[in-house]
């Protein structure tokens, strides 16, 4: 069962086990989904203790948790009660009707080491100490070593950078920012300028591609040596801004002017009719200019003027040895989005 199907952790993780000989897959998420022959999708409010408990309280088959769900708050302090209760939620429903569970997997994030916060230890490991709360990803890694004490299952938790893939209406989908943002420009006229902090244009990043990931934590639910531990997920390569963006400029045929400190949450808040015009003498799915923007997340991760990389040898000695070439993982995911006339070709 994977909880938060359709983000793009969630999207990815159910087309990957869908693609596996041996997973039946349920997709949870509140909106639902179209249905297949590998995969039934149910339709879940997990906010109300109640809801989760009609939609799945029956779902006695269930063996392994994915749980990739997440709801956004405008403050640190306000993301914990909601997500937490989610999670909660699904565990304390599942759990008596699904008497084969084995694993839960969680999906966590650099934020269990403060990397949202400002300059945090790199390359930072699982090791390292937690720090000062409020931080939901690591009330809900307790909650599930405390829970899994008694309930005869394993945890692990994965620890992603910034992940990268297809989804659309996802509030933390960078590929999109970037794609949107190059096409706007494009239809403008005008180069190509990073919009992000000075010092973020040379800082050293680490990305996560959507499918490795995917493929990280199928392992880590299914390897004995993984049991109750976290692992940091990654490409496996570094880069700077200041070496890739010039690079994507020219995907879209575009110069790369100099950078200039602008938050897309403001300059792109008027974009909304212009890409409205771009779908229509483009051809383009008719998506919803909300539904492909997300210019607050590309705000966030363009305003890192400082390193974001953490050590990823943990997985890699305990068997993932699998990589992705970051810059090669951008253009194929541009060349995915022009496919599915997400932007114009």
């Amino acid at each position: 069962m994977v909880i938060g199907a359709n983000g793009v952790i969630g999207r990815n993780l159910v087309d990957h086990l869908a693609g596996l000989p041996d997973w039946d897959v349920i997709g949870v998420s509140r909106r639902g989904g179209e249905s297949s022959e590998r995969v039934r999708y149910v339709p879940a409010d997990l906010l109300d203790a109640a809801a989760a408990r009609r939609a799945l309280g029956g779902l006695s088959e269930v063996t392994h948790i994915f749980y990739a769900a997440y709801q956004d708050r405008p403050t640190w302090a306000e993301l914990v009660e909601p997500n937490l209760n989610m999670l909660v939620n699904t565990v304390d429903v599942v759990e008596p009707a699904a008497r084969n569970l084995r694993h839960i997997s969680l999906m966590q994030g650099y934020k269990v080491y403060g990397a949202h916060l400002g300059p945090f230890k790199t390359p930072a490991k699982e090791s390292d100490a937690n720090h000062m709360p409020p931080e939901f990803n690591i009330d809900q890694q307790q909650f599930l070593e405390r829970r899994a004490q008694s309930g005869g299952w394993t945890w692990s938790a994965l620890r992603p950078s910034v992940v990268c893939g297809f989804a659309l209406g996802n509030p933390m989908n960078l590929a999109m920012v970037i794609a949107v943002y190059a096409s706007i420009s494009k239809e403008l006229g005008i180069p190509l300028r990073f919009p992000g902090k000075p010092g973020a244009y040379h800082s050293l990043l680490e990305m996560t591609d959507a499918g490795l990931l995917a493929r990280a934590t199928v392992w880590a639910a299914t390897e004995e040596r993984c049991a109750n531990q976290a692992f940091n997920i990654a490409n496996g390569d570094l880069f700077r801004w200041s070496e890739l963006w010039p690079k994507i400029a020219a995907y879209f045929g575009l110069e790369a002017a100099p950078p200039l400190p602008m938050p897309l949450s403001e300059a792109m808040r008027d974009k909304e009719p212009l890409w409205d015009g771009m779908v229509r003498r483009h051809g383009l799915e008719p998506n919803r200019y909300a539904d492909v923007s997300s210019w607050t997340f590309g705000d966030f991760v363009f305003g890192w003027d400082y390193d974001f990389f953490a050590d990823g040898s943990k997985a890699r000695r305990l068997g993932f040895h699998e990589f992705v070439d970051t810059e090669r993982m951008f253009f194929d995911i541009f060349d995915d989005f022009r496919r599915r006339g997400i932007i114009p070709k």
